[in-house]
């Protein structure tokens, strides 16, 4: 699968580049400079930030900007002073210093909020690919005020303005508070976490004081399991044993699987299928352990059908919580690696690991 061109990539000659999918699906946009030279100012910008998954907010890494309302008061502040000397307005100067006054300690108070804090950050579990991986962050106050209007985000993809979402909160004085910052990893592997951005506009709105976070953190994303995947493959005779290969049923049951019989031990009953059984318990199924034995489910990466390598990724993850459910133990066959039939949750995180880092 071709990645779509970033920022970052060089466009052709004629300031047009095409995104992939052929002549029929052509779709061209103009070539911005200031948009690239953006994008790599920002790049070189952030890569000279530390990694950690815990920062203290002080005046170095703390910035502060005047937000549009704040240029427009600005702006009327000095209308009112020019007006009020050229009137001589005693009113007039009352009101300018006074609203001046109120912007310049509106600033102080709002660079006091960020300035102090500190983050945490609580690394996400592993997830699909195409889901949402969302993550903690512990917001810490050690002062005796309370500090309002604090939001976090992931930082904005050059550009995209505007398309953040936001956790906002308030953290208790000498408190903490915990938001849930979230992002959608569109490939499986290992993932950092992404730059981070905190932000504040408490108290009047005219001044946007933020900070930017590069957390150390990791996320693994396994492979998008196929939504409606071919039943399981059949069963393969164990090293040894000369006996015939399971086959697999119309619903991907192996013929291990069978029909409950009176004297059968209840260990064996597939209790998660219990609930298609009548009163006279007619419809359970329980495991043949005879029969489970002789065979093991092997998940090859080799037989799972002529498609790419995400694709077939995607198949042997449907397969494998699909075992997974039934309580059957399957082995694993990538490229390189090989991982013994068990169960359970820790191999099937073994091997979710081992798809993802194919």
């Amino acid at each position: 699968m071709t990645p779509p061109r970033s920022a970052f990539d060089a466009s052709p000659p004629g300031g047009r580049h095409q995104r992939p999918g052929g002549a029929g699906s052509a779709v061209t946009r103009e070539w911005n400079p200031v948009t690239l030279v953006r994008s790599r100012f920002q790049h070189w910008w952030q890569s000279r930030l530390p990694l950690s998954d815990s920062v203290l907010l002080t005046q170095r890494n703390v910035y502060i900007l005047p937000t549009r309302p704040g240029f427009m008061l600005a702006l009327t502040l000095m209308v009112l002073l020019v007006a009020s000397i050229n009137y001589q307005l005693n009113l007039g100067y009352l009101l300018t210093f006074l609203l001046a006054g109120s912007a310049v300690t509106g600033m102080h108070v709002c660079h006091a909020t960020l300035r102090g804090l500190a983050m945490n950050l609580i690394a996400p579990p592993a997830q699909y690919a195409g889901a949402a991986a969302i993550f903690d962050v512990q917001l810490t106050n050690t002062r005796r005020s309370v500090r309002h209007g604090i939001g976090l985000s992931v930082l904005d993809a050059p550009g995209t303005p505007g398309s953040r979402h936001w956790a906002w909160t308030d953290v208790p004085s000498q408190g903490s508070a915990t938001v849930q910052v979230g992002f959608t990893p569109a490939r499986r592997g290992l993932h950092r976490l992404p730059t981070l951005t905190a932000e504040t506009r408490f108290p009047l709105g005219t001044f946007r004081v933020w900070s930017i976070w590069r957390p150390a953190a990791q996320v693994l994303v396994y492979p998008a399991p196929e939504h409606r995947p071919p039943p399981l493959p059949p069963g393969e005779p164990r090293s040894g044993a000369a006996s015939a290969a399971a086959r697999v049923q119309g619903s991907g049951d192996f013929d291990s699987v069978r029909g409950y019989r009176r004297g059968d031990p209840l260990k064996l009953v597939m209790w998660k299928k219990a609930a298609k059984a009548d009163e006279q318990g007619n419809g359970l199924v329980v495991r043949d352990a005879q029969h489970a034995q002789r065979h093991e489910l092997w998940l090859d990466f080799a037989r799972a059908g002529s498609l790419d390598t995400e694709a077939r990724l995607s198949r042997l993850c449907a397969w494998l919580l699909q075992a997974d459910r039934l309580g059957l133990n399957y082995g694993l066959r990538l490229p390189g690696v090989e991982i013994k039939p068990s169960g359970g949750e820790a191999h099937k995180r073994q091997c979710l690991e081992a798809l993802a880092l194919c």
